[in-house]
């Protein structure tokens, strides 16, 4: 069995690159900086499927990746959550949140129709997250 990114997760989100463990996604939503972790690893729903090496991977990954979007964005909160009751695949949400985005303090899913990033916007955030993280994406998509 090999991995494949469910075609929700392909449909929504832009390939940004990959640490070890994870790919890493960009929502194509605007309205918040937005960053998805999905283990590339197949049949995974749950993170307790994970070996133990690889639970502990991610999250060093998530936590590399929280702060960086915490620091990068001044976050006022990060919402970082694996629900997966639409997209069954293991992933994990990382939200940029403020006090004064129009979903405080409520989740956003299901909130707002997503109005898509520009490519100006897409390349700008992608390459200012890739500077912070320094060397810790394995490569580019």
């Amino acid at each position: 069995m090999t991995f494949e990114l469910h075609p929700r997760l392909q449909q929504d989100c832009i390939e940004v690159g990959r640490f070890d463990l994870c790919r890493l996604l960009m929502m194509n939503d605007s309205q918040f900086p937005w960053f998805i972790l999905v283990p590339e690893k197949p049949g995974l729903e749950e993170i307790y499927q994970l070996d133990k090496a690889d639970r502990a991977l991610l999250i060093e990954e998530s936590c590399a990746l929280a702060s960086t979007l915490a620091a990068l964005y001044r976050a006022d909160k990060m919402n970082i959550a694996a629900i997966g009751n639409l997209v069954p695949q293991l992933h994990i949400h990382h939200i940029v949140r403020y006090r004064t985005d129009k979903a405080w303090p409520a989740p956003i899913w299901g909130k707002f129709d997503s109005i898509p990033y520009h490519e100006e916007e897409i390349n700008t955030a992608i390459t200012r997250l890739k500077i912070e993280l320094g060397g810790v994406l394995t490569c580019s998509l």
